[in-house]
């Protein structure tokens, strides 16, 4: 059924402003439905902010409403209610997209040291880059590219001792012992002065 009637510019347009509000006060779920995830969830706050950045716009569009006696309190409740949703989806959707690009992240991390797992060789190149052939020698002096070697309170790859896996990391992978080593590399300098095994001899 329409929401206009016939009747005076003023009653068509207090009818129309009525009509959007109904139509932008619906809630934002029932449009998303039971989505399940972040994914799900983000898209239900992004729609709840789009229904209230049009419900603030129609209020700028209409400010009459706003200060004419007979819709006044209806309005100002509509507009100050639209707002307070607009704010409050903003942030959870912000917070939903730093979730996700977390999440993204770790699939991402876990991918990579699931198929560089099989080769500490491939996994120091991968993070090494240019260094690649400089931390290959290095590595191979330091523990023949053994994830386990221990000397000491030197461990990994590149036998790291414990106050340097303290400031710049370690991990039971071969991806994740070569991060830590090349945070050391480049504090260093990127001369292997802190190794004992140079990769020039």
């Amino acid at each position: 059924m329409s929401c206009l009637r016939r009747g005076g510019h003023v009653l068509k347009a207090l009818v129309t402003g009525l009509c959007a509000l109904v139509l932008c006060a619906t809630p934002a779920a029932a449009q998303a439905g039971t989505s399940a995830g972040l994914g799900g969830q983000l898209a239900r706050h992004i729609a709840a902010m789009q229904k209230s950045t049009l419900v603030i716009r129609f209020f700028e569009k209409h400010r009459w409403l706003l200060s004419d006696p007979r819709f006044q309190k209806e309005a100002t409740l509509r507009l100050r209610l639209a707002k307070r949703t607009l704010a409050a989806s903003r942030a959870k959707a912000e917070r939903n997209r730093v979730r996700i690009a977390r999440q993204r992240a770790e699939q991402e991390h876990r991918r990579l040291v699931a198929e560089l797992r099989g080769s500490p060789e491939k996994a120091i190149c991968h993070v090494f880059g240019s260094y690649c052939g400089e931390a290959l020698r290095v590595a191979r002096c330091e523990s023949g590219y053994s994830v386990s070697a221990q000397n000491g309170q030197y461990l990994g790859l590149f036998q790291m001792g414990s106050n340097e896996r303290r400031l710049f990391g370690h991990g039971e992978s071969a991806l994740e012992q070569a991060q830590a080593a090349f945070r050391y590399f480049v504090r260093s300098g990127r001369d292997w002065s802190p190794w004992s095994c140079k990769p020039w001899y």
